[in-house]
């Protein structure tokens, strides 16, 4: 039995998993790492712990008896650029995606390729400062010249995790076309600032996302794919196994709304509002919308804790309860629907005082409501008009039983489901590389989905 290693790289926890040729988990490891500084002062991923972390933790799953390692391949959060030298080693912090951009800086950019409006249609990226990968480089250029100059290559983090097992440096539409505004998608090409900046040289060759090379660790030959966005990469079980129209939500730090079946044009209205278009990994269009609501829970449930005196898991034991949502006041609620504060910031939640409520569990619920809204919202801006009937629910709040209720509550017309399978991004990262070390069809159950029915709230 051959078996494939993927390391699944989130914002918040970072994955070592291996499955089998039937894609069963069949061992799984998880890290966490504490946040340093970058040179402002403002927190980044500690980039050199986790590069230690996934080579040692490869060598040691490659050398373990078990199992036979045939291939490895990765997956990792996007927007994030590590930066290396001609030796191959990180020069520069991977700078975090939420850390403020110089207002100065972008006007000069936009006003030099057209303004915003212009920019964001051809690039299918609202503008979001370093979330904009590609501004991270610009940014570079300008104010951090003498270090940029020592930049041999600036891979995006999925094929900095393949580069440290392949000493190949490559680059990846997926990773390329999640808003970074470097790619023009009507041109199907880099847009024209990134030539006329020069930023070109930085970026490795782009390859294949379904691509694998041949490499020798640990004295054993195997074969690495190039990394994948991790949104991306949740997607490609779900396209492997349906052909209905569908809306992925893919929850994690960020939930994102996936529609695969929505080939129009980025409106206006749509840019507006925070949404955007990724690249698959066979280069097609997924429209797409984002909502800050993973990192917002995660934050919450350590107020909640504190207030209630609970364990910072505690949230995992509440049950669904109806009767803690008022229906007409609370999961209508407006809160703040500015799109700059409904996508990336807080929901209501944050202006809640926690003294109001009984409980622990009434709390919970009111956060869980409050996500709601915003994410109805959200996904409801790559919904309409397609014909989409499904919505396939994986990563945390798949597993969340207060958050699948009330979203089954305010999608009635579609049928909720939650994903079985919560590790779709590592085996999307597995899947795409099948036919390099998987002689076995693809498994017709890769996917198992727990429906849940919309009941009207009293």
């Amino acid at each position: 039995m051959k078996h494939i290693a993927v390391f699944d790289v989130g914002k918040t926890n970072k994955k070592l998993l291996v499955f089998d040729e039937q894609y069963r988990v069949v061992h799984e490891l998880s890290k966490n790492f504490d946040e340093i500084k970058d040179e402002d002062g403002f927190a980044c991923e500690n980039i050199e712990a986790v590069s230690e972390w996934i080579v040692h933790s490869f060598e040691e799953i490659i050398n373990d008896n078990r199992f036979s390692i045939a291939a490895v391949n990765f997956s990792g959060y996007g927007a994030s650029f590590v930066h290396v030298d001609e030796n191959g080693k990180a020069v520069l912090p991977l700078y975090n995606y939420l850390k403020p951009y110089s207002p100065v800086l972008q006007k000069q950019f936009y006003d030099k390729y057209g303004g915003e409006h212009s920019v964001s249609k051809q690039t299918a990226s609202p503008v979001l400062g370093n979330l904009n990968s590609g501004m991270q480089l610009y940014r570079l250029k300008y104010e951090k010249a003498i270090e940029y100059a020592n930049v041999k290559y600036s891979l995006h983090l999925p094929q900095y995790l393949s580069f440290l097992l392949t000493s190949i440096p490559v680059s990846d539409i997926t990773s390329i076309g999640c808003h970074t505004n470097l790619w023009n998608f009507a041109d199907n090409k880099y847009h024209e600032w990134v030539a006329e900046e020069n930023i070109e040289p930085k970026l490795a060759p782009i390859e294949s996302a379904a691509k694998a090379i041949p490499v020798q660790v640990a004295n054993k030959k195997i074969v690495a794919g190039i990394g994948l966005h991790d949104s991306s990469s949740a997607l490609i079980p779900y396209l492997c196994s349906f052909n209905e129209p569908f809306i992925l939500l893919s929850t994690g730090t960020w939930c994102i709304s996936l529609n695969p079946f929505n080939h129009s044009t980025l409106s206006d209205y749509e840019l507006h509002n925070d949404c955007l278009c990724y690249l698959s990994f066979t280069g097609k269009p997924v429209k797409a919308s984002r909502l800050f609501a993973g990192y917002e829970h995660e934050q919450q449930v350590k107020r909640l804790a504190e207030h209630f005196q609970k364990e910072p898991g505690y949230y995992k034991k509440v049950v669904y309860n109806p009767s803690f949502i008022n229906k007409n006041s609370k999961l209508t609620s407006s809160g703040n629907t500015n799109a700059e504060v409904a996508m990336v910031k807080q929901s209501q939640f944050e202006n809640r005082r926690l003294e109001d409520f009984k409980s622990y569990e009434e709390a919970y619920h009111q956060l869980i409501a409050d996500i709601i809204v915003q994410q109805v919202r959200s996904t409801k801006l790559v919904l309409s008009g397609t014909g989409v009937k499904k919505i396939f629910v994986d990563g945390g709040f798949g597993m969340n039983p207060v958050f699948m209720n009330l979203l089954a509550e305010s999608f009635p017309d579609c049928k909720v489901y939650a994903a079985a399978v919560g590790q779709a991004s590592a085996l999307g990262a597995a899947l795409v590389i099948h036919e390099y070390w998987n002689a076995n069809q693809l498994p017709g159950n890769l996917i198992e989905l727990k429906q849940y029915p919309a009941v009207k709230l009293q």
